[in-house]
């Protein structure tokens, strides 16, 4: 998301500085027409210096593991990185003087509901990504006061081409899974999950940025839109039929338990946010690329290979080391 997000964000006017551990490169940052709005600070959130937050006015917590399968390898790095991670971020930016903080979080915290989920449910994290995003809102949240401004963003699943392409979201995986093999194969036909592209994702960045703090400060938004709901099987038939209407699906069982819709009335009502892209028109753009061949669909786009890769490769490991401390 943050390579959408900030050349958002400079053609917008604002100067940033991107903390990232840069795993995956930063070649797509070095323009020289990003060279006078962004400075580039290889570290992590774990241990980087608190002077950079000294003059900061906005801070965008998107630092995490990003995924179940990933959370899962490793619950107790998870939860260093996800949840205490962001919570030294949120607390050395209360201390710094910056007054606003955003915490990316998930709708996956939801869990399995019976009834659509508002930002006033009851959540029932099941992974160990989602248990650590739930962890951070309950402690961050509370650090918000008259000069500290927070908010948590719980984002529905997301789609839609990227620079940072990823493979192993839903419906990135059903464009990919036509284009190679002519077919979908789905897992868990009958789950229930919200989902939203991810220029609209953006957008709820930034409306963040033009809002009063007075309707922000201390929120939750559950982030997305109640026409994108989907169940599986039938997002499924969607993707497929745009790409092709003779498309074949096969459904399989999955273990994944996670199954709810969310409600969406309290972003669009209180931040005027309304979605402006679709499944159908955003599945035929994503094979296009993959078809013009300038989408990269390499194992390593695909988070959870690529992360095993990384884990067992000593060379990749002694490159991706910072002050000889590794993820």
């Amino acid at each position: 998301m943050g390579s959408i997000l900030i050349p958002e964000l400079i053609k917008d006017g604002h100067f940033v500085y991107c903390l990232d551990r840069f795993f995956f490169g930063q070649d797509f940052l070095l323009s020289k027409k990003f060279e006078n709005s962004l400075q580039l600070i290889q570290d992590d959130i774990r241990w980087f210096d608190s002077k950079i937050l000294n003059g900061i006015d906005v801070v965008m917590d998107l630092a995490a593991l990003s995924n179940d399968p990933v959370g899962d390898l490793d619950p107790n790095n998870t939860y260093e990185i996800n949840h205490l991670g962001r919570l030294r971020v949120a607390k050395l930016s209360k201390e710094a003087g910056v007054p606003k903080y955003i915490l990316a979080s998930s709708a996956s915290i939801y869990g399995q509901q019976d009834q659509i989920a508002t930002e006033e449910s009851l959540v029932s994290p099941l992974t160990a990504y989602s248990k650590a995003n739930r962890k951070a809102e309950v402690d961050i949240l509370p650090l918000s006061s008259d000069d500290f401004s927070v908010t948590a963003l719980r984002f529905s699943s997301v789609y839609g081409i990227s620079p940072r392409m990823r493979f192993d979201l839903a419906i990135n995986g059903m464009v990919l899974d036509f284009f190679k093999n002519k077919k979908i194969t789905i897992f868990g036909g009958n789950n229930k999950r919200p989902f939203i592209h991810i220029n609209d994702a953006i957008q709820a960045y930034k409306l963040l940025l033009t809002t009063s703090v007075s309707k922000i400060n201390g929120q939750i938004f559950n982030v997305g839109s109640n026409e994108q709901n989907y169940v599986i099987s039938e997002l499924a038939k969607e993707v497929g039929y745009a790409l092709n209407p003779n498309c074949e699906l096969e459904i399989r069982d999955t273990p994944d338990n996670r199954s709810y819709f969310a409600s969406f009335d309290k972003i669009r009502d209180i931040l005027n946010f309304k979605p402006q892209n679709n499944v159908q028109e955003s599945s035929k753009k994503m094979l296009s690329a993959l078809e013009n061949n300038t989408l990269d669909y390499s194992e390593k786009t695909i988070t959870l290979k690529w992360y095993n890769h990384i884990k067992n490769t000593p060379d990749l490991l002694e490159k991706l080391s910072i002050n000889g401390k590794f993820l």
